[in-house]
């Protein structure tokens, strides 16, 4: 795919990301269909998994003149969760929205649960469990076929909250079922 001569222009024929002249190519910053210049490697980690070490150079780009260019460093900021590059940001307010429209919040995804099968699990369901299990502290064994009602979503990943026998505990979410 060839860069439009403006935009490589604009860019100055350089990522406007990292300032890296390799493999450049044109990225589109949703939803609003505005492009930038990335290099191949800027444009490999925003469609994957993030090496941290690479987005020290967004400590410049974050003050570009380009809307689409601060949008996409306050996105890789916050999917790397570094708050204090964050908190230094100035962004007008509808740059704002749309650099947050484009995050998927990781805190959301972290609450979905799902049983041994696959099905969501939700507060307030009633699950049974599919393992005999040692509960620890409290000196039982909640036996295979349990039945535990009305579950809480906990703060430990993959894990629920429920009562077996008047005590509280948690229960990891593959030894469950809806």
């Amino acid at each position: 795919m060839s860069i439009d001569k403006d935009l490589l222009s604009r860019a100055n024929n350089i990522c406007e990301l990292c300032k890296s002249e390799d493999g450049l190519v044109e990225y589109t910053v949703e939803p609003r269909d505005e492009k930038i210049v990335v290099c191949s490697t800027c444009n490999t980690q925003l469609n994957g998994e993030l090496e941290e070490s690479h987005w020290y150079c967004l400590n410049d780009s974050m003050w570009s003149e380009v809307e689409a260019v601060k949008v996409v460093a306050y996105r890789t900021l916050t999917k790397l969760g570094n708050q204090d590059m964050l908190d230094m940001m100035y962004l007008e307010d509808d740059t704002l929205a749309w650099a947050k429209e484009g995050i998927t919040n990781p805190e959301d995804e972290d609450e979905i649960r799902k049983d041994a099968n696959g099905n969501k699990l939700e507060a307030g369901d009633t699950v049974t469990l599919i393992k005999d299990l040692d509960v620890k502290g409290a000196n039982f064994t909640a036996k295979r076929g349990t039945v535990v009602k009305n579950i809480r979503i906990g703060n430990v990943e993959n894990h629920i909250e429920g009562k077996i026998n008047g005590t509280t505990i948690y229960l990891k979410c593959d030894f469950i079922k809806k």
